[in-house]
């Protein structure tokens, strides 16, 4: 028996395949690294992730826009933490993991994962995390005790920057 595969379907499916690795090419490499701004998913705090030391990543809060609790929504919230939220560091040692389905590092590929520790304010508790980022350019945080697959996510926003403008001198 002889199968046969009318060209255009061909035609068709190589089409779809280069139209998904130019989307794939054309994703700004921004997108890709967990360093910048973004917004808690409670809304209350904007972080800046950068280096904090050899190869790891830590997270800042740079602005405090709101008090809002995670567990209650709407609710102020009273963290058991009374230090001020500004410059507190909730993201600490974040470290880029090798993805085993990389074959070669020296290709210059992005890690797709970075382990760290995430603190929270309003029980004043660290946690293991795992920090990848999404296609939107967002972190994707998934605290947990033990094992990820206990754990919970959050995913934080990133914020458009803009790029500051010189006075003329």
């Amino acid at each position: 028996m002889h199968l046969r595969i009318p060209s255009r379907s061909i035609a068709a499916c190589a089409a779809a395949l280069c139209a998904g690795s130019v989307a794939v090419a054309q994703t700004p490499t921004h997108q890709l690294d967990p360093g910048g701004r973004f917004l808690t998913a409670s809304g209350n705090l904007e972080v800046e992730v950068a280096p904090c030391g050899g190869n790891a990543l830590c997270g800042t809060v740079t602005k405090v826009i709101a008090n809002h609790a995670m567990s209650r929504s709407g609710q102020v919230m009273q963290p058991a933490d009374p230090r001020p939220a500004l410059g507190m560091q909730l993201l600490t040692d974040f470290v880029a993991e090798p993805a085993a389905d990389r074959q070669d590092d020296a290709a210059g590929a992005r890690p797709r994962e970075w382990r760290g520790r995430i603190y929270n304010r309003e029980n004043a508790k660290h946690y293991d995390c795992v920090m990848t980022v999404n296609a939107a350019g967002d972190l994707v945080l998934r605290g947990y005790v033990g094992l990820p697959l206990f754990g919970r996510t959050q995913t934080w926003q990133r914020v458009a920057t803009t790029p500051r403008v010189q006075e003329p001198r």
